[in-house]
C-alpha cells in the first residue's frame, strides 16, 4: 500500500479519539463553566453561565428534597438522636456540665453564686418553710414523734443539780419570797372582803374550843390589825417576817424541793395530759406564729454571708465531688426515661425549628461555582477522568470502524 493510502486509513482513528476526548471533557467543563453569565448588549450568550450555575438554585431545592426525603427522615432523625443520647454520653455531658458549674462557683469573682444562693435561703426561710410549716401544723400527727421524744427524753428525765436548786432557790428568796415582797403580798391578800370571808368561813366550820374561839374573839380584827401593821411599820414587819422565815428554815426547804422535782413524781395521767398539752401548744404556736417567727428570723440573718459559708464549703467537701458522678447517671437515667417516651414528639417539633432543609439549600446557594466544580472533582475526579478517557477511546473505535469500511471499499 501506498503511504497516502495508509495516512488515509490511520487518520480516521486518531481524528475519532481526539474529537471523542476533548468533547467529553468540554461536555464536563460546561458544566461548571464558564460561572457567570456573558452578554452582547441585551443578548446573554448561549451556554453562559454553565448548567450548574445556571440551575443553583433548582439544584439547592433538589438537593435538599433528596437529603431530607431519603437519608435525614424523621425515623433516621430518631435513630442518630438516640445513638447520640446514649447514657453514657449523657452522663459525661451533665457530669461536664456539674463540673463547669463548681469550677464556676471557685472562679466567681462577682458576688453572683453568693447573691443567688442568698435570695433562693431567704425565700426558703421567710417564705416557703413556714407556709409549709403551716400546713403540715394542720395535721394531727404533725411532729408527734418528735415531740414526743424530746417530752420523754429530756423533760420528763429533767431535773435540777444542787447547784443549779441552790441557786433557784436563792433567787426566789431574794426576788420572790423576801422579807418586803411577802409583806406586800400578805397586804394585797388582805382586804376587807377576803377578811370578811375568812372570818364567816371560820366561825362556820369551827367546832369545840375553836368555836368559841372563832365566835366570841373572832379572826376579823387579828387579820386587820396584821394588815395595819405591815402598812405602818414596815420596817418591823419585813424584821419580824425575816424571823419568821428564817425560823423555818424556808430557803433550806425549797431548795430540797426543787431539787427534788421532776414530772416522774407525777402521777401517769398527768405526765399524759402534760405531754398531749405540748403537741397541742407547739402546733397551735406554729399555725399562728410560726409564720412572723421565720418572717423575723430571716430578716434578721445575714443570708449572704451563709450562701458564701455555703459555698466555700461546698468547693471543699469531698463529698460534694464524689457525688457528681452518681448524681450524674441519675440525672442520665431520668432523662433517657423522659426521651423514651417522648423523642418521637421531640424530633418531630425539632425539624421545623431546625430547619435543616432551609440550611442545606442556604448553604447549596452560598457556594460559589469554583467550590461546587472544586467539591465535584475532589467527590468524582477518577470517575470523570474515566469519562474522558472513554469519550477517546469511542472515538478511536468509531474511526477504526470507518477506517475499515474505507478499506473494504
Amino acid at each position: 500500500m501506498l503511504l497516502p493510502d495508509i495516512w488515509f486509513l490511520i487518520i480516521p482513528p486518531i481524528a475519532g479519539g481526539v474529537i471523542g476526548y476533548f468533547t467529553n471533557d468540554l461536555a464536563i467543563k460546561m458544566l461548571f463553566r464558564p460561572y457567570r453569565a456573558y452578554t452582547i448588549g441585551k443578548y446573554r450568550l448561549p451556554f453562559t453561565p454553565g448548567l450548574i450555575p445556571r440551575n443553583q438554585e433548582r439544584l439547592a431545592k433538589r438537593v435538599s428534597d433528596t437529603i431530607m426525603g431519603s437519608l435525614l427522615t424523621p425515623s433516621e432523625l430518631q435513630k442518630l438522636a438516640r445513638r447520640l443520647l446514649a447514657i453514657d454520653r449523657v452522663q459525661g455531658a451533665i457530669l461536664w456540665l456539674l463540673r463547669m458549674a463548681q469550677g464556676s462557683l471557685k472562679a466567681d469573682t462577682n458576688d453572683k453564686s453568693n447573691k443567688i444562693i442568698a435570695g433562693i435561703l431567704r425565700d426558703l426561710a421567710g417564705r416557703s418553710l413556714p407556709r409549709i410549716l403551716k400546713v403540715l401544723a394542720r395535721r394531727e400527727d404533725f411532729l408527734d414523734h418528735q415531740l414526743n421524744k424530746i417530752f420523754d427524753d429530756v423533760l420528763l428525765e429533767f431535773q435540777l443539780t444542787e447547784r443549779q436548786a441552790s441557786q433557784l432557790s436563792d433567787w426566789l428568796m431574794k426576788i420572790a419570797l423576801s422579807p418586803n415582797a411577802v409583806r406586800l403580798a400578805l397586804i394585797d391578800f388582805l382586804t376587807d372582803r377576803n377578811i370578811l370571808i375568812i372570818d364567816e368561813s371560820f366561825r362556820e366550820k369551827s367546832s369545840g374550843t375553836y368555836w368559841l374561839v372563832a365566835n366570841f374573839l373572832g379572826l376579823r380584827n387579828a387579820l386587820i390589825r396584821l394588815r395595819n401593821f405591815c402598812l405602818d411599820e414596815k420596817e418591823q414587819a419585813n424584821e419580824r417576817l425575816a424571823e419568821v422565815i428564817d425560823s423555818l428554815s424556808l430557803q433550806s426547804r425549797l431548795k430540797e424541793f426543787l431539787q427534788n422535782l421532776s414530772l416522774q413524781n407525777l402521777p401517769v395521767s398527768t405526765v399524759r395530759q402534760l405531754r398531749k398539752t405540748l403537741k397541742e401548744s407547739v402546733r397551735k404556736y406554729v399555725k399562728t406564729e410560726g409564720q412572723p417567727l421565720f418572717e423575723s428570723l430571716s430578716n434578721s440573718v445575714d443570708f449572704e454571708n451563709v450562701a458564701q459559708l455555703a459555698i466555700s464549703r461546698l468547693q471543699s467537701s469531698e463529698t460534694v465531688n464524689s457525688s457528681l458522678e452518681p448524681i450524674s447517671y441519675e440525672l442520665a437515667l431520668v432523662l433517657d426515661r423522659y426521651l423514651e417516651e417522648d423523642l418521637e414528639k421531640i424530633v418531630a417539633q425539632a425539624i421545623p425549628i431546625l430547619s435543616i432543609d432551609q440550611v442545606i439549600v442556604n448553604r447549596v446557594r452560598a457556594t460559589s461555582p469554583e467550590n461546587l466544580e472544586t467539591a465535584v472533582e475532589g467527590i468524582v475526579k477518577s470517575e470523570l477522568q474515566a469519562i474522558v478517557n472513554l469519550g477517546g477511546l469511542l472515538g478511536i473505535f468509531v474511526g477504526l470502524v470507518q477506517s475499515g469500511l474505507l478499506l473494504l471499499r
